[in-house]
């Protein structure tokens, strides 16, 4: 037992967890008014292609409403889910969201404004997040599950995380936050983010261990013989890249992932580095000599090769770039789940146990 809270200690560490909620246990019945073990509601709020849909489809999800503004990634959400995201969520008024169970978000991170700042907390008046708080505030699901970048805790001084969890507190929701990398969870790429996971009652949750295994880079990448000549780097930028990488004093392996850093540094690994939306176009080359394909970047990011690619491959590059590791996601519904189906309440939410 002491061996397992030595563990259970370092876990937490390592993945900053942060407990916070109302006092008292919560809306119990809420969570238990929901058959948990059947086809639930979700919500799926900033869609993006719908990689958070995909793993809470995995564990027993049904989508009933989505949004997403991008009209390209609409296209890919469309093809792959047979319905096509609502546009612009400020648009539409809460009241006509449908009724769900959970409510889904990978909102984007925006400062808040100090105007109308009340017990110290920024206002959320005029941004995305307040959209989301709005839907709460109506329909009540008994969980939440909020994405986004690693650096939302340390974002505008610490203060954008604060308010976002004082406003969860208020709206009647316990809030579990964590620092998870794919890496950990059988994806073959480092891409670190910010999970809060939310119930409205005080319920046992953890957050899911890591796991050993991830696919290697062989799986992953396709013949060189199959990839577009439009890929590939021109023979000078190869050459310097090489030449950069030994001057650094390290001696090219294969398969493997090049990553240039804004600084100019050469990092080599056995797995992606983080896919980036807006990066530079040569930022990360498979083998020092090409960019990845459309379908290796979803690959990167967990996703089955029956999703299908919808437009060019800008575009797809973009909407990989800006989407979620799924298995993450599926790992962590999963422990969602579970604890919606047990119910079970405690009283000092830090005293958990990971057994791994």
């Amino acid at each position: 037992m002491e061996l397992n809270t030595m563990k259970t200690d370092s876990f937490l560490k390592a993945i900053k967890y942060e407990f916070n909620g109302p006092d008292g246990i919560g809306d119990l019945d809420a969570i238990k008014a929901v058959r948990w073990s059947r086809k639930f509601r979700i919500v799926d709020l900033f869609a993006g292609i719908g990689g958070i849909r995909l793993g809470f489809e995995a564990v027993g999800g049904k989508g009933v409403f989505s949004s997403e503004w991008d009209t390209e990634a609409q296209d890919t959400y469309e093809a792959n889910f047979g319905d096509r995201p609502f546009g612009d969520i400020t648009k539409i008024a809460p009241e006509e969201i449908p009724d769900h169970d959970v409510l889904l978000g990978g909102f984007p991170c925006q400062p808040f404004s100090i105007i109308g700042t009340r017990k110290g907390f920024l206002d959320t008046r005029g941004t995305l997040f307040f959209s989301i708080e709005e839907i709460l505030r109506v329909k009540q699901p008994p969980a939440i599950l909020l994405e986004n970048v690693k650096q939302f805790k340390t974002h505008d001084n610490g203060k954008t995380f604060a308010t976002v969890i004082e406003r969860l507190k208020e709206l009647g929701y316990f809030t579990h936050t964590a620092i998870l990398n794919a890496l950990n969870y059988g994806v073959c790429q480092k891409r670190e983010r910010t999970f809060i996971v939310g119930f409205r009652a005080n319920i046992n949750f953890t957050f899911p261990p890591p796991v050993a295994d991830r696919p290697s880079l062989e799986t992953i990448l396709e013949p060189d013989e199959q990839i577009d000549a439009k890929l590939w780097a021109s023979e000078m930028i190869q050459k310097k890249r090489l030449e950069r990488l030994k001057s650094q004093g390290k001696e090219p392996f294969y398969p493997s992932i090049w990553h240039e850093n804004k600084g100019g540094h050469i990092g080599i690994f056995p797995y992606s580095c983080a896919l980036r939306a807006n990066a530079s176009y040569n930022y990360m080359l498979v083998n020092g000599n090409r960019r990845p394909t459309g379908r290796e970047m979803l690959r990167f990011q967990g996703y089955p090769d029956s999703f299908m690619i919808v437009g060019n491959h800008a575009a797809i590059r973009k909407q990989a770039g800006n989407s979620v590791a799924v298995p993450v996601i599926e790992a962590i519904a999963s422990q969602m789940i579970a604890s919606l189906k047990s119910a079970k309440p405690v009283v000092k939410p830090v005293d958990q146990l990971y057994l791994f």
